[in-house]
């Protein structure tokens, strides 16, 4: 069985922490988020995994290699213009059409069973199955609607949830019922590419399930447990790095070759390679990227600070969090 990671998306709301990199290739805890989705992969006995790359492709590649650190055999598949979710797989199907075919978002860190999804997928026959969870924080992941098992369609955005007190019993009730949404995890039969267009710009989950289906074609839900952590933006990035920490019973992150001077503090924190604390700055939920220098007696909270020179004369992405120049640094605030 063969895999595809998909890693070419730009990662404007993780800019300016992808100004020299792109999403997939971000350090987590000291390991790319692409490696994370990798060796989830190898874990199930997938080892022959195809990578596509578009934005600072490289950068995947150079976090990744040849893949053999994370268990797999890799091949890149390059896109010159951005072809979305289907289009990846169309650009691909050389390499992919002769198999059932896992395809994995490559931002996301996970420990959902596979096998029992891959379970599910022969059980049903189904042309494709998705592997769903409910959004129990009702977070911004599109709903997605089921039927007996199948999915029937894909919708909006979730209204949150009003903050109350609720008993055990309502709670339980609640996440009984709250809404399904997509992990990026997906099982595909070869057959999926009669349905993906040549050569354009096409989304699973806008174009090709919904034309799937109307065809009649079965598309499996499998509801799963466990971990699932999805890194889209700055604030669920320190987030869910902080999660990963409390896990191992521990709470701040150092990268290589530290300068971390005496009288200074630093929790609750994600210091990258190369970072320089000087003597009493205080450091508190905050990432610092490679090579960032905190002054003496600087307060860092709730931020996300970079080197200023890496994004010199740079227009901001849409999508990104506003920043300032402070010094030497570029300081993203979290809380705006």
């Amino acid at each position: 069985m063969k895999a595809m990671i998909l890693a070419a998306g730009y990662g404007e709301r993780l800019w300016p922490l992808t100004a020299d990199r792109t999403k997939p290739a971000l350090p987590v805890l000291g390991k790319p988020l692409v490696g994370y989705v990798a060796e989830y992969l190898s874990k199930f006995g997938i080892k022959d995994v195809v990578v596509n790359l578009h934005h600072q492709p490289e950068s995947v590649q150079r976090s990744l290699g040849d893949g053999s650190r994370f268990g797999v055999a890799l091949k890149y598949v390059y896109e010159p213009v951005i072809l979305g979710t289907s289009g990846a797989l169309d650009n691909a199907r050389d390499l992919l059409q002769a198999d059932t075919l896992v395809v994995v978002n490559g931002k996301i860190i996970t420990d959902i069973d596979l096998t029992a999804a891959l379970e599910t997928h022969r059980r049903t026959k189904a042309l494709a199955t998705l592997v769903l969870q409910r959004n129990v924080g009702r977070e911004r992941f599109s709903m997605v609607e089921t039927e007996d098992g199948f999915v029937k369609t894909f919708g909006g955005m979730p209204l949150p949830l009003e903050a109350q007190d609720l008993s055990d019993d309502r709670q339980k009730l609640i996440e009984h019922e709250a809404p399904l949404m997509f992990t990026g995890i997906q099982i595909l039969e070869s057959r999926i590419f009669d349905y993906i267009p040549r050569g354009v710009f096409s989304h699973s989950t806008v174009e090709v399930y919904p034309e799937a289906i109307a065809k009649g074609e079965l598309i499996a839900a499998h509801v799963a447990d466990g971990r699932w952590y999805e890194l889209s933006t700055l604030p669920r990035y320190l987030d869910i790095s902080l999660a990963l920490l409390r896990e191992a019973g521990r709470e701040t992150y150092v990268g290589r070759n530290p300068s971390i001077e005496g009288a200074s503090e630093v929790h609750d924190s994600i210091l990258w390679d190369n970072v320089i604390v000087e003597r009493g700055a205080s450091i508190k939920r905050a990432v610092l990227g490679d090579a960032v220098r905190i002054p003496a007696g600087d307060r860092i909270e709730e931020a996300v600070v970079v080197r200023a020179d890496l994004v010199a004369g740079v227009t901001p992405p849409a999508r990104a969090l506003k920043g300032e120049i402070k010094g030497e640094n570029f300081v993203v605030s979290l809380t705006r």
